[in-house]
C-alpha cells in the first residue's frame, strides 16, 4: 500500500511495517531511523526500566559487529547514531550523507534484529544506566518532572520513571530483555522514516530487505492512564526549590487539544507570557518559569513549573496558581493570537531539519496511522478561538492538583499555608 500525502510518502509493508519518507531537496544530510510504539509505560510490573534497558543493550553488540564496530561504521562516514527511550515510543536514528542512507540502515537493522545481548555487556551497562539514575538524583529539574509523573499517575506504569530503580535494572538478565523485544517489537507497532536527502522507493527496498525478519502479529497494549494527583516533597539541601504544579491534561487526539497548546503557550510558552512577565519580570521570583502540556495516547497532563529561593515559595506559587486562574478567566484575543503565531512556527520550524521532521512525522505514523499535512495543523491552530482557550483552561482546574517540591520548602510553605489552598487538604 502506497499513500502519497503532499511531501511525505508513506507505504505500509506486507508484515505491517510501515514506512514514511519525506525528500529535502536543497539538503545534503538524511535523517534515517526505526520508532517504534513502546515505551516504559508498555513495561509489565517485573519490568521498570527494561525498555530503557534494551536500547541501551542494542548498541553493545550483533552477530556480526562488535559495539565499537557498530559506532565506527557510521562515524567513518561523519555521521551519528542515536536512541531515545520515552513514555510511549522509542528510536533508533542515524544521521548521515545522503549516500551513506543505506549503510544506516544497515546498522539499525543489525541491531534491531541481530543484538546477541552479551551477559558481559549487560553487566557493564546495567552499571553505566545505574549512573544515569544517579545523574537525575543530583538533577532536580529532572528529578522533579520524575516525581511529578508519579505523582499524576500514582501506581501505575505511566507514572514511573523510564530509566526504572537501582533494584530493577539491577535484577534484569538477557532473558528479559529478550521476552520484552518479542512482545513489543513487532512490525505492526514500527515505523521506518527517512528525511532529507532520500528516495522513497530506496528506502521502502531496503527496509523490505533489512526487516522483512521482524515478526507481524497482535500486540500487547498498555493498561489504560488514569490521572490521579497528589503530591511528592523531597528535602533535599538546595540553593533554589523547584516547584512544580499541575492538573488534568487531555490526550493529544482530543478535539481541544490545540486549545490547550495554546492555553499553555500564553500562560507560560515564552518571554511575552503571563507567567514569565508577572514572575519573572515583575516580581523577579524565579530566573526560569514555564507552563507545558503533554499528551499521551489516552491521557494527559498540564503543568507549571519554577525555581525559587526557599524563601520566596510561599510568595511564588501563589501567584503561579493567579496567573492560571486569571488566564482561564480572561485570556485575551491578542495574547491568543501571539500564541497560536509562536505555535505555528514551532511546528514548521520541523521542515527545515532533518531530524526533528523525521521525528515528528514517524511520530505521527505510530499515533494517527498518516502524517498530518501542514496546512491541516496550521488551519487547526487557527480554528482555536479565545473562547476555546478560556474554556479548556477553566476545565484544568475541576480535577485534583498535582504538586511536587524539591529542596527545602516543607517549612516555608506549611507557615504560609500554601500547600493545603493548593491541594485541598486540611494538613499538608
Amino acid at each position: 500500500m502506497h499513500e502519497n500525502l503532499g511531501g511525505a510518502r508513506l507505504t505500509a509493508l506486507d508484515n505491517g511495517l510501515r514506512v514514511v519518507t519525506e525528500a529535502m531537496p536543497h539538503v545534503a544530510t538524511a535523517a534515517a531511523g526505526v520508532w517504534v510504539g513502546a515505551g516504559s509505560r508498555h513495561e509489565r510490573a517485573d519490568e521498570h526500566g527494561l525498555s530503557h534497558l534494551l536500547e541501551h543493550m542494542a548498541f553493545k553488540g550483533t552477530r556480526t559487529r562488535d559495539a565499537r564496530a557498530i559506532v565506527e561504521a557510521i562515524e567513518s562516514v561523519g555521521g551519528d547514531l542515536n536512541a531515545e527511550t520515552g513514555v510511549e515510543h522509542t528510536s533508533y536514528t542515524v544521521r548521515v550523507m545522503g549516500a551513506d542512507v543505506a549503510l544506516g540502515f544497515e546498522i539499525l537493522a543489525d541491531i534491531l534484529t541481530q543484538s546477541v545481548f552479551d551477559p558481559q555487556e549487560l553487566a557493564r551497562e546495567k552499571n553505566v544506566i545505574l549512573q544515569e539514575i544517579g545523574a537525575i538524583e543530583d538533577t532536580p529539574d529532572d528529578l522533579a518532572t520524575d516525581l511529578f509523573l508519579e505523582a499524576a499517575f500514582p501506581g501505575q506504569a505511566l507514572g514511573r520513571s523510564i530509566l526504572g530503580t537501582p533494584e530493577s535494572v539491577a535484577g534484569f538478565g538477557r532473558e528479559a530483555i529478550v521476552g520484552y523485544l518479542a512482545r513489543n517489537y513487532r512490525a505492526p507497532r514500527m515505523v521506518v522514516a527517512a528525511v532529507g536527502a532520500v528516495d522513497h522507493d530506496e528506502v521502502v527496498a531496503l527496509a523490505r530487505r533489512l526487516f522483512a525478519g521482524i515478526p507481524a502479529g497482535s500486540v500487547e497494549e498498555p493498561s489504560p492512564a488514569s490521572y490521579g494527583g497528589g503530591e511528592k516533597r523531597l528535602k533535599r539541601d538546595l540553593e533554589q526549590t523547584h516547584l512544580l504544579v499541575g492538573y488534568r491534561g487531555m490526550p493529544f487526539l482530543a478535539d481541544e487539544v490545540y486549545a490547550m497548546q495554546v492555553f499553555a503557550h500564553l500562560l507560560g510558552g515564552g518571554m511575552s507570557s503571563r507567567l514569565f512577565q508577572e514572575v519573572r519580570e515583575n516580581r523577579g521570583l524565579a530566573y526560569s518559569v514555564d507552563a507545558f502540556h503533554w499528551g499521551f495516547c489516552d491521557a494527559g497532563v498540564f503543568g507549571m513549573a519554577a525555581g525559587t529561593a526557599p524563601g520566596d515559595v510561599g510568595e511564588l506559587l501563589p501567584v503561579m496558581l493567579g496567573c492560571l486562574r486569571d488566564a482561564a478567566e480572561g485570556a485575551g484575543e491578542s495574547e491568543v493570537a501571539r500564541a497560536r503565531a509562536q505555535l505555528k512556527v514551532s511546528h514548521l520550524s520541523a521542515l527545515e531539519s532533518p531530524v526533528a521532521r523525521a521525528d515528528q512525522i514517524a511520530r505521527q505514523v505510530l499515533s494517527l496511522g498518516r502524517v498530518l499535512p501542514h496546512d491541516e495543523v496550521v488551519a487547526k491552530l487557527d480554528a482555536v478561538t479565545t473562547a476555546d482557550v478560556r474554556f479548556v483552561g477553566s476545565e484544568l482546574m475541576t480535577s485534583q492538583p498535582t504538586f511536587v517540591a524539591i529542596g527545602p520548602a516543607s517549612g516555608p510553605l506549611r507557615k504560609a499555608g500554601v500547600i493545603p489552598r493548593v491541594l485541598g487538604k486540611a494538613d499538608a
